[in-house]
This record gives structure tokens, C-alpha cells and sequence, in this order.
């Protein structure tokens, strides 16, 4: 007769054969002690006055009725909608080659490489040279007051090279020139003599009046 097979134990059995694993216990609630729900903290917080540096929410505000503030969030920049919005051509990129170079392009004058209008008149002969450089072109003089004069020793010349010694003027580039500055209590020597000066009229004819030699005689000697 073939063998029996042996009945396997029931699952009972396996269960209470397998050792028992022990589930970890939650911490045992403190007797007594309630459950706190957030409404309720929310009151405490309140009462105990945390909240009093807050400025109070207007009526009706929600997070739905937020904005930002004016201008947080700039408009953008709409690139090629037409040459009302400058922005056309390059679109803000600028433009490449001579554009793009420290100090390329041209000058107001230029005219596609054609002869320039200023270059295109015909020339007058003779130009003014008062328009041109001061240092090269126009006299300078050095000017002297009548009233910085008036404690000079009427035995010393008064000249350029005397005047600059005595340190009235610090130089003189193409001359002196004694213009008729005066000032109250300082009246001229009388006997003053002159050399290769130039007079305005009124301090002309107050040194004519004070008996001075303006050195004039001279330079019509020579001339003669």
C-alpha cells in the first residue's frame, strides 16, 4: 500500500509556533492632560497680546484680494510690435560693424563721403584771426590800475621790465597796458615818465593832467 503523506500542522498551530514580534507603544498621554486644537492656541496667542505690533487686516482682505505693489512687476518689453515701441529693427541688440565701435560713425558734417558743404563753399580770401587762438593770434596785455601807482617814485621809469621787478604785474606777454582804475586817497605823483606803455583814454588824460611824460615823443622821433 503506497504511504501515507503526513498531514501538515494547521496554521493555528504555525501562528502559536512563530515567535511574537512586539509592536513599539505610543508614550502613555499624561493623565489628565487635554488636547490643545490650533483654534484654541490661536485664542491664547491673542490674549496674551503677541499679536498687538500688527497692523489690524482691513475688512474684506483675503488672500484671494492680495496684490503687488505698483510697479513690483514692470511691463515687458514687447520686442517688434511696430516702430511706435522702438523696438523694430535690431530689436535692442544695436546694430554690428561701425555702429558697434567706440567712437565710429561720423560726424554731424559728413556727407556719405561726398565733398562736405563747408568744403564745397568758395573761399574768401583773408580770414579774421580773432576767431582762432587767443595764445597765438590775439594780443595779450598786462593791466596796471592809475591807482597802483600812486606810491611810485616819480625818478624810476615806469616800463614793463621796472613794473615786473617792483612785482605790480607778474609778466607782460605782448605789453602793458595802464587803464584809469582809481581809488579813494591815492592820487598820482606828478613827474611820472613812461616807456613802451599803452594808455586808455582816461588814464590818458588824468596823466596828461598830473604833468606825467607818457615817452610818446620818442616813438614820433623814430617814426620820423
Amino acid at each position: 500500500m503506497p504511504e501515507k503523506k503526513k498531514k501538515s500542522p494547521p496554521k493555528a498551530a504555525a501562528k502559536k509556533a512563530a515567535p511574537k514580534t512586539v509592536a513599539a507603544k505610543k508614550p502613555a498621554a499624561k493623565a489628565g492632560a487635554k488636547k490643545v486644537t490650533p483654534a484654541k492656541r490661536a485664542r491664547t496667542a491673542i490674549a496674551a497680546g503677541r499679536f498687538n505690533g500688527l497692523a489690524p487686516a482691513k475688512p474684506g482682505t483675503s488672500l484671494a484680494s492680495l496684490r503687488e505693489n505698483h510697479g513690483a512687476r514692470p511691463k515687458r518689453v514687447r520686442i517688434g510690435r511696430g516702430h511706435g515701441s522702438g523696438m523694430v529693427k535690431t530689436g535692442g541688440e544695436g546694430g554690428k560693424g561701425q555702429t558697434v565701435r567706440s567712437g565710429g560713425g561720423k560726424g554731424p558734417a559728413f556727407e556719405g563721403g561726398q565733398t562736405p558743404w563747408a568744403r564745397r563753399l568758395p573761399h574768401r580770401r583773408g580770414y579774421s584771426q580773432k576767431a582762432r587762438d587767443i595764445g597765438h593770434f590775439r594780443t595779450t596785455f598786462a593791466v596796471v590800475n592809475l591807482s597802483a601807482l600812486a606810491g611810485w617814485n616819480p625818478q624810476i621809469e615806469v616800463s614793463p621790465q621796472s613794473l615786473v621787478e617792483r612785482r605790480i604785474i607778474s609778466k607782460a606777454p605782448d605789453g602793458v597796458k595802464i587803464l584809469g582804475g582809481t581809488k579813494p586817497g591815492k592820487a598820482l605823483p606828478s613827474g611820472l615818465v613812461f616807456r613802451d606803455v599803452l594808455f586808455s583814454q582816461s588814464a590818458r588824460d588824468a596823466l596828461v593832467a598830473a604833468g606825467a611824460n607818457l615817452g610818446e615823443e620818442a616813438l614820433t622821433a623814430d617814426k620820423e
